[in-house]
């Protein structure tokens, strides 16, 4: 039977990706909406001669929701887990846990089979080295701003932080982040970032943002003042069941996905080469202080950063 071309994208997930070797074992842990994208991982890695086994839970809420425990615990007895879920997985104790114990994790929160066939046909050699080099660039960096056409100019202080180069290849123990993948990004110390920030390209939990976007005023590490109609709404709400630490913000991106486009799954828009992402919520996953149960980002098109007064990217073009 021939290849379909969700079965050429998993092949690449577990082979390149994951480079999982021959007597590894495979988890794959997914949910009733993404179960054909589960299905089709399992499938794929029980032809190609790995031992694997399929887990299905019920969909979250919403992202960075603990999964069941049994879950939990499965995840830590794998080599590779992959989890095509409908919420993320990324920022949990569960996927943190299994990472601490050696296991290489790949999360794909929300993903839809268009993504997946898009997003993992993209040259990730060449993303491994863009993503790496702006690894450096960030941790030699104190003060980062981001500016738009849109009204946004925002200071964030990463003085000392870790960046994390999500760049596909995860092949060494513990290492693991979304697929498809291509961005780096760092948490800002708490307490310190000021200015406004317009989301005008996607927001998690809301999707690809309209004709009005969403304009986010921050003070001393906090968004304070929300506004933009209906989807500005949607997220205060969000923002506030989750208590005042739903409101730090959490992380500053860039996109190094060139193959990835605005599709309204925060999974690939954040990626989106050109772009930049700023999240609100959780950063304990990404070396901050930060403990809650969500992490929303929020993309910003065609954006200008500085790190400590340098141009690296100007109108959405890279300048390294």
């Amino acid at each position: 039977m021939a290849l379909t071309k969700l079965d050429k994208a998993c092949i690449i997930a577990i082979k390149d990706c994951m480079a999982a070797k021959p007597k590894e074992k495979i988890l794959v842990v997914t949910d009733e909406l993404r179960y054909d994208i589960g299905k089709a991982l399992h499938a794929n890695a029980l032809n190609l001669g790995y031992t694997s086994v399929l887990a299905e839970m019920k969909s979250a809420k919403i992202n960075g929701e603990e999964p069941p425990k049994p879950i939990a615990e499965l995840m830590k007895m794998f080599d590779v887990v992959f989890c095509p879920t409908t919420k993320s997985l990324t920022h949990t104790d569960a996927r943190r846990d299994a990472s601490a114990l050696g296991v290489r994790v790949a999360t794909f929160p929300g993903i839809t089979k268009d993504v997946m066939i898009r997003g993992l046909s993209a040259d990730y050699n060449a993303i491994a080295k863009l993503t790496i080099r702006m690894k450096k660039l960030f941790e030699r960096t104190k003060i980062v701003r981001v500016t738009a056409p849109n009204g946004t100019d925002i200071l964030m202080d990463i003085t000392g932080r870790t960046a994390i180069a999500s760049k596909g290849l995860f092949h060494k123990k513990g290492e693991g982040g979304n697929l498809p993948t291509g961005e780096t990004f760092a948490a800002p110390l708490e307490g310190k970032s000021e200015g406004v920030f317009v989301v005008d390209g996607s927001m998690a939990g809301i999707g690809v943002i309209g004709k009005i976007p969403i304009r986010i005023e921050v003070e001393k590490g906090y968004a304070t003042k929300i506004t933009g109609g209906a989807n500005a709404k949607k997220l205060t709400k969000m923002l506030d069941e989750n208590g005042k630490g739903a409101r730090n913000i959490a992380e500053i991106g860039i996109g190094a996905n060139e193959k990835a486009r605005l599709s309204g799954m925060i999974l690939e828009d954040e990626k989106v080469k050109g772009t930049a992402h700023i999240a609100l919520g959780n950063n304990i996953t990404m070396g901050g202080k930060v403990a809650v149960p969500i992490h929303l980002d929020g993309v910003i098109k065609r954006p200008s950063v500085y790190f400590d007064g340098k141009e690296i990217m100007k109108s959405g073009k890279l300048l390294i």
